[in-house]
């Protein structure tokens, strides 16, 4: 059986004071190691998820160019733009 051996992160430095308000948010319990290792973890995770949802931005963008069914940015414009215009208008209108 292989057993996975825990490594070290580099020590890291924080002022007195800022690690003085890190220790007032532990939990009962949770050791600053623990708290240092969740966050990493917490990090790590968010880090990941948004490199997924910039590929399949990316990939989204480009099958969109290849098939061609994409809308113009003018054209989306004009219509947010004349809505704009409409709002405005009945706005006025109701005495807005």
């Amino acid at each position: 059986m292989h057993h996975q051996q825990n490594s070290h992160t580099p020590p890291i430095r924080v002022a007195p004071d800022f690690r003085h308000e890190l220790e007032g948010v532990l939990e009962q319990g949770e050791s600053l190691s623990q708290f240092v290792e969740n966050a990493v973890r917490s990090t790590v995770a968010t880090r990941k998820n948004q490199a997924k949802f910039i590929r399949r931005g990316i990939a989204a963008i480009e099958a969109t160019k290849q098939d061609g069914s994409g809308i113009p940015a003018n054209v989306v414009i004009a219509k947010l733009e004349a809505k704009l215009a409409a709002a405005r208008k009945a706005k006025a209108q109701r005495g807005g």
